[in-house]
Order: structure tokens, then C-alpha cells, then sequence
């Protein structure tokens, strides 16, 4: 194939994807030689290749096989070593001295600068996460990688209702990375900064740039991976980080709401990469977790506001009443010192009632057998109307015992009176449902997670 028949096909190519498209894939390629039906091509990293093989492979070879050549195949790889380009060359003086690599520079510039992530909250440190039975595990492995050994799982994903510690335990990693190994490059951010970065790389055209700096760091953390579930091209450059990354050992920390298997419109192979490292549940907080948190809290403001008393009980009919998640439950002992300080009154009992009424009447909101029916139709993709009605297909008849055991354990409502909200079924048939899900729950694990989800939905 001779330049000039590529660079007619390279004309068509721009018509047909577009200036930037063009630009950002097409313009780079170099074409090397035509042998035994295969066209080869250089390009500048094995990304690059990859992508261009994948999206625009088969336009490239339909317009070689237009051109009357005999293109079996178009391959790519990463040219080791300058080649003359297709296009006309242009005189360029001597260097005086051997550049650094575009890699390289990049990677320098992530060293001596800052990288393009969020900023970490002193707050959250690993001395200022109060560990419990909920959270145990999760601060376990953040500690195991915060220690920047070898790799041992990767990823680590966290996930968990809101308010639950994740952010935390993301920042304190950071933190203690940024302490033992300040060499490493470690990159913080959240998904949805992640993405407008790559849409800036995007329509700033420079997506190398962008691919390059991302794979430049030595630890990437990304909280909230759920924000990109839909987003089709910021899935497939975040594949593309991730892979590159578990390639070079490269150690990354993710945090969702929720499981990886459970995001909605989220890829499945970036799903099934998520899952192959280790995948921690933050779970609801229990009493002696909250109770822990109010009085490492209760501490610090007692050095804030010296002199302010807390009555005892306080902290404990807290822990008891707010128990939606740690941030409301922080905020709610903030709240109560500033209000206690500003009036000049000890904190008791009767003053946390009534500064706090807001909030505790919100705590007292029960879930009610509608919410359950149309949380667990929902999850199951089935229809509200076939959990209350006659039908006794397995599809169905499983999720609605699943909805008579949640509304048996999250209501105070009786047997007979569930039974009244699901069609008017009998109680002993509400009971036979709450006693199958007991059974099925010791031996059928995806029935267990799924039981968790629905409660952290259902509590959140």
C-alpha cells in the first residue's frame, strides 16, 4: 500500500467519524506494511491500540478491501522506534539534549505537582474512625493497604449506605499512604470528577494526555463508582484505566453504595473486574457503634466548648433513637453543643429533646408493609400487583415471603394484619412465608444479600 492510497483512506475516515474522532484516533496511526493479508500498523501506546481496534478496526479494513487491497486483517502495535510518518515530513533542528519521553514527562509532572483528584479531609484519619463490629472488617483492609506493601487484593472496593464510613476510610487511606511512602503517587477522586475530566480530555483533545496521567499513579482512588454506571464512554476509558493499572500492580481503592453486582447499568465486565479483588460490606451501625462515635465526638467538643457539661444519659438515648446513619448522628451532637454553648445551659436530657426535636421525629419514621411490597417488586422486576394477588409462580412467590419476612421483622404490625396488606392470606400463611426465608436463609447466600440490601434500603 503506497502513502498515497493511505492517505486517501484517511480522508474518508474523517468524513465518516468526524474532525475529533479523527484527530484523537486516525490522525497518530502510521501505517507500517501490508503482509500476507495483513495490514500492520504503529501506534503510540498499547491503549491506543486497543481502542482503535476495538471502535474503528473494521471501518479501516472495509476501506483498505474498497482500495483493491487484499486486508485480511488490520493489527497494531506500539512502535518501538521513530518511523517516517505517512505525512510529509517537516525539518526539525537537533535537539540538544535527549528529551525525556512523553510518559516520562508526564510522570515527572505528576511527582513535582499535584494530581487532578479532590482534596483529603483532615478529619479523616484512621485515629479519628472509631471501629466496630459493622466496620471492622473494612477498616481492616484499608489499614492492610494503607501500609503500601505488595498488593494483596485488588481491588479493594468498599461499599455501604450513606453516612457509613466509606469516604472516610478512602481519605484516611490516603492520608497514611501519603505519610510512610510520600514517593508514591496517590490519586483521590470522585467518579463523577473523573469523568468531566475525561469529557475536558475530550473536547480538549487530549485524551493521551489524560490516558497517560492516569496511568501514571502508583495507588488510584475513585469513590462513588456508581456515578458512572450508564455513561458508556467513561466506562470504557475507566475499564481501560483499571486494567492498565492491575497490569503494572498498581494498587486501586473503589467505593460504591452498593455491591458491584448490584449497580444498575454498570458494564459486566467492569463489574466482574470489580469483584475480583476484595469486595467489603460496611454494614449499619449498631447501638455500641454509635454510642462509641458519640463520645469520641463528645470529646473533642468538650476541649471546643470547655466548661459545658453533658449530662449522663445523653449520649446514650442518642445512640438509641438516631440510628439512620454516623453523619446524621454527628450532626445532631453538633448541633446540640453549639446550641448549649450559645444559651449557657448544661446539656441534659429535656434540652436535647428540644433542640434536637427536628431530627429525632425523623429518626421515628417507620417502615410501612407498602414501602417493603414495593421495594422487594422492585428488586425482583416484578409487578406490585402480582405480590398482593393470587399467582403462585416461583418467580413471584419467593419475593413476596421475601416482602412477608421484611414486613414481619421492620413492622409492628401483627400476622393477620400482614396478612389483611398481602390480599387478605391467611396468618398462618404469612407465617409458613417468614419460616421459609428463615430456612432458605442458612444455605441459599444470595437470599441472604439479598435480605441485607433491602434492609440498608429500606432503614436508609
Amino acid at each position: 500500500m503506497t502513502n498515497e492510497t493511505w492517505g486517501e483512506i484517511r480522508e474518508q475516515l474523517q468524513k465518516r467519524l468526524g474532525k475529533n474522532n479523527y484527530s484523537t484516533w486516525i490522525e497518530p496511526l502510521v501505517f507500517a506494511e501490508l503482509t500476507d493479508g495483513v495490514a500492520q500498523f504503529e501506534v503510540p501506546t498499547s491503549f491506543f491500540g486497543d481502542w482503535v481496534r476495538r471502535n474503528y478496526g473494521d471501518h479501516i479494513r472495509k476501506l483498505l478491501i474498497s482500495s483493491g487491497l487484499g486486508v485480511e486483517r488490520v493489527d497494531f502495535t506500539v512502535n518501538t522506534a521513530p518511523r517516517t510518518a505517512t505525512k510529509p515530513a517537516v525539518a526539525e533542528p537537533a535537539p540538544a539534549a535527549k528529551a525525556p519521553t512523553r510518559a516520562k514527562a508526564m510522570r515527572s509532572r505528576a511527582a513535582d505537582e499535584d494530581l487532578p483528584g479532590a482534596p483529603l479531609d483532615a478529619r479523616f484519619t484512621f485515629d479519628t474512625f472509631v471501629v466496630g463490629k459493622p466496620n471492622e472488617l473494612a477498616h481492616a483492609a484499608a489499614r492492610r493497604v494503607a501500609e503500601g506493601g505488595p498488593v494483596s487484593f485488588n481491588p479493594l472496593f468498599l461499599y455501604g449506605g450513606v453516612g457509613l464510613g466509606k469516604t472516610h476510610l478512602m481519605h484516611a487511606i490516603a492520608h497514611d499512604l501519603q505519610s510512610r511512602r510520600p514517593d508514591l503517587r496517590v490519586l483521590y477522586l470522585s467518579a463523577e470528577q473523573f469523568m468531566y475530566r475525561f469529557v475536558q480530555a475530550l473536547r480538549d483533545r487530549s485524551v493521551m494526555d489524560f490516558k497517560e496521567l492516569f496511568r501514571s499513579v502508583d495507588v488510584l482512588m475513585v469513590d462513588d463508582v456508581q456515578f458512572i454506571a450508564g455513561k458508556d464512554s467513561t466506562q470504557e476509558e475507566f475499564f481501560h484505566t483499571f486494567n492498565a493499572l492491575v497490569d503494572q500492580n498498581k494498587q486501586i481503592v473503589i467505593s460504591a453504595d452498593r455491591a458491584p453486582g448490584e449497580i444498575k447499568d454498570l458494564e459486566e465486565r467492569i463489574k466482574s473486574r470489580l469483584q475480583c479483588g476484595l469486595v467489603v460490606d460496611l454494614h449499619p451501625t449498631d447501638y455500641e457503634l454509635r454510642l462509641g462515635i458519640l463520645q469520641q465526638k463528645a470529646d473533642q467538643y468538650r476541649d471546643q466548648y470547655r466548661g459545658l457539661v453533658i449530662a449522663p444519659g445523653v449520649l446514650e438515648f442518642l445512640a438509641h433513637r438516631i440510628t439512620t446513619n454516623v453523619r446524621v448522628l454527628e450532626g445532631a451532637l453538633t448541633r446540640l453543643f453549639a446550641f448549649a454553648s450559645l444559651v449557657g445551659r448544661e446539656i441534659t436530657l429535656d434540652l436535647t429533646q428540644d433542640c434536637l426535636a427536628d431530627i429525632l421525629r425523623a429518626s421515628d419514621r417507620k417502615v410501612t408493609i407498602e414501602e417493603i411490597q414495593r421495594k422487594v417488586a422492585e428488586h425482583y422486576n416484578i409487578r406490585l400487583s402480582d405480590m398482593i394477588g393470587p399467582k403462585r409462580l416461583r418467580t413471584i412467590a419467593r419475593p413476596r415471603q421475601v416482602a412477608m419476612y421484611l414486613s414481619k421483622q421492620l413492622t409492628p404490625r401483627s400476622l393477620p394484619e400482614i396478612g389483611r396488606r398481602f390480599g387478605g392470606r391467611d396468618h398462618t400463611t404469612i407465617m409458613h412465608g417468614v419460616r421459609k426465608i428463615e430456612e432458605l436463609m442458612a444455605t441459599d447466600s444470595q437470599l441472604s444479600d439479598d435480605l441485607q440490601l433491602l434492609k440498608r434500603l429500606l432503614q436508609a
